[in-house]
């Protein structure tokens, strides 16, 4: 059975950064920015009391550090997947550092809102950030194309080492995830928030994950967009280990169509004002 893992993909070791930043120093370098960025947030966290929309004017860019951390580190270490030769090419490199430069634009924006109090997302006041909101969201949508772009690649590379199973769990974990991203964010942005229902009002959470426990939290189905490029490929690893090769890509696809689903329900139940949990 072929091996899930491409043979020219470095073992993790003991050096992660320097691995990351071996396959792809962009990614990798922004990534870690973001990881050191989120120290000082945290402390601004801390000693800023000021609110938003009844929290913390520096948690929203606190998460969004931490989640952006993460999403640009998967894509450095993906970077081994793609096919022989793409990240020496021209086009690749513009792109790459266009992605970057996009996720630096987002990240200024976030902690300039949180400077000066006011709300990034959902903002009704008339001003400045009201008028860049849709321009964000374009930023957005262009830096999360990295998925596409990537999960295109991969899944187009015939020559590929990787096993069939893990392959297409790349594949559609990675351009579900810019498919599913783009269709709920799309949804939140033209609504008057995160909450549906009694969650407007209530706002009361569950813990740690902050969602709303009562009314539908719109956020949920965001989370799981975002993570398909995470649980697929997992799933797909498992697979490719434990079944043959045209059973292991039958039980991604079938796991993947699930996954969709699930978050599709999601979003129509928070749509609908019901929470994930009661």
């Amino acid at each position: 059975m072929a091996l899930p893992i491409a043979s020219r993909a470095a073992p993790l070791g003991l050096d992660l950064v320097g691995e990351l930043h071996r396959r792809e120093p962009r990614f990798a370098a922004m990534g870690m920015v973001m990881l050191m960025l989120a120290l000082p947030t945290a402390f601004a966290a801390l000693v800023d009391t000021r609110m938003v929309a009844g929290v913390g004017v520096w948690i929203k860019p606190l998460k969004f550090q931490a989640s952006l951390a993460v999403y640009l580190l998967t894509l450095a270490w993906f970077a081994a997947y793609l096919p022989a030769g793409v990240r020496d090419t021209r086009w690749y490199r513009w792109y790459a550092s266009a992605v970057v430069a996009l996720v630096g634009a987002e990240m200024l924006w976030l902690m300039g809102a949180s400077v000066f109090g006011v709300a990034s997302h959902f903002n009704r006041d008339g001003g400045f950030l009201e008028a860049i909101y849709p321009v964000m969201g374009l930023f957005a949508i262009g830096l999360s194309s990295a998925t596409l772009v990537y999960g295109v690649l991969i899944g187009r590379d015939v020559r590929s080492p990787l096993s069939p199973a893990f392959r297409a769990s790349l594949m559609l974990g990675l351009v579900l995830t810019f498919v599913l991203t783009v269709l709920v964010a799309g949804f939140l942005a033209g609504g008057q928030g995160h909450f549906v229902g009694e969650a407007r009002t209530a706002a009361r959470t569950v813990p740690v994950l902050g969602w709303a426990r009562d009314g539908g939290d719109l956020r949920v189905a965001h989370f799981f967009a975002t993570h398909a490029m995470h649980v697929i490929p997992v799933f797909g690893l498992a697979a490719a280990l434990l079944l043959p090769g045209r059973q292991g890509v039958l039980a991604v696809r079938l796991f993947a169509v699930a996954f969709v689903a699930f978050t599709g329900f999601v979003l129509v139940q928070a749509a609908r004002g019901l929470p994930l949990i009661g």
